[in-house]
């Protein structure tokens, strides 16, 4: 698992799709624990949307959000 750290840049509604648009760009200073982080966290931006009003009330404005990559294991 690689664990990231991002702060939300942007949350705009989506009148197109009854959604959310939501930018994150990885953390690069703010905190000791920032700074460490920066030095392991791929650099650019996540963007993505959703429709899931309850998900988007929960991701704020400049707050910051761990993000975890994790494989998938296929079991068929």
């Amino acid at each position: 698992m690689v664990r990231c750290k991002f702060r939300c840049e942007s949350k705009t509604e989506n009148k197109n799709n009854n959604g959310y648009d939501l930018v994150l760009v990885p953390v690069s200073c703010g905190s000791e624990e920032n700074k460490n982080f920066f030095n392991y966290t791929p650099y650019g931006e996540l963007r993505f949307g959703t429709v899931n009003k309850e998900a988007a009330k929960q991701i704020e404005i400049g707050k910051e959000y761990y993000i975890d990559i994790t494989p998938v294991i296929w079991i068929i």
